[in-house]
């Protein structure tokens, strides 16, 4: 099974400058993804879930297309060959 987690740019100096992290390891759900993915890149956790382990408000993960929000949270089941995408949210408007 080898999962893709994919950085977006405000991040990646927090995992070394990599844009995504391969995971070849047997991982279930996107929460066993995630603490992989911390273990090597612990700077990263902080700037994604709370204190009390909740997404950040202003993150989303994706697994593969869907918002794990809707799917079960970190507990998401995982398919092998799946990316997981870790989205800081945009706003802003028309000046």
């Amino acid at each position: 099974m080898s999962i893709v987690c994919i950085i977006p740019g405000p991040l990646k100096a927090f995992a070394d400058g990599k844009s995504d992290v391969v995971l070849n390891v047997p991982v279930h759900t996107v929460g066993e993804a995630l603490n992989i993915l911390w273990e090597r890149y612990p700077g990263l956790k902080d700037r994604v879930i709370t204190e009390q382990g909740k997404v950040r408000e202003h993150i989303n993960i994706f697994a593969g297309d869907e918002n794990i929000k809707y799917t079960g949270g970190f507990n998401t089941p995982l398919k092998s060959e799946i990316e997981i995408y870790i989205i800081p949210a945009v706003s802003g408007g028309i000046n």
